[in-house]
């Protein structure tokens, strides 16, 4: 498995809350356990690697709807190797990795917004409440040793362009940064892969998400 699509995985599942991965030779498969959400499939392969036959036996294994499939791959490429039933998210994702410094570059959040932190074992959450105290911004990272995975990072669309979304992941990324990490990964989406690298992440793979409807 290539060693960036593992530390996301590593990550996502403390960062979320889901089942242990079971690894098989063509990626690992995890179980979340909603009813829209069941399990996922990740294949451990990226760009040039990801192979057709591999894609096509996963994904023709899959019979329950609310089954995900995760492939570093374009989906114009993914789209054609799966059958009948499964639903291809139009926005690709893009998975991306950043080196860490213990050097705090955030900025003060705009006057008004209160910024509210709290751990629970080694995932920390943020959020930016407003000055009516609504939502703002919130985001969070899960510190798996010398990688911290970004996870979830949200603005309200009325709050947005006030840098809001910038101060929330460099916040993150330095309270990981002090707990000993040197890597952080992220799978992004395409709105928030010019957020990351204006912050000077770099794309590693793009991302595929598919959902089993069980239709067809």
């Amino acid at each position: 498995m290539d060693e960036t699509v593992r530390a996301w995985v590593d990550g996502w599942v403390l960062s979320r809350g889901a089942a242990p991965p079971v690894f098989e030779p063509w990626g690992c498969s995890i179980d979340v356990g909603r009813r829209e959400h069941v399990s996922r499939h990740v294949l451990g392969a990226t760009n040039g690697a990801v192979e057709e036959s591999v894609v096509r036996k996963v994904a023709d294994g899959v019979t329950g709807a609310g089954v995900w499939l995760k492939v570093f791959a374009e989906p114009s490429v993914v789209g054609p190797w799966l059958g009948a039933g499964w639903w291809i998210d139009p926005e690709p994702g893009c998975l991306m990795s950043v080196a860490l410094t213990g050097t705090s570059t955030e900025n003060a959040p705009p006057t008004g917004y209160r910024p509210r932190t709290w751990s629970h074992g080694a995932v920390t959450h943020l959020l930016l409440a407003a000055p009516d105290g609504s939502c703002a911004a919130r985001g969070q990272i899960a510190v798996t040793g010398r990688t911290a995975v970004i996870d979830r990072i949200e603005t309200a669309p009325e709050h947005r362009r006030r840098g809001l979304g910038r101060l929330v992941v460099r916040t993150l990324t330095h309270t990981a940064a002090a707990r000993g990490a040197t890597t952080g990964v992220l799978a992004g989406t395409p709105d928030g892969r010019a957020l990351y690298e204006a912050l000077g992440w770099r794309a590693e793979a793009p991302l595929t998400s598919a959902r089993f409807t069980g239709g067809g």
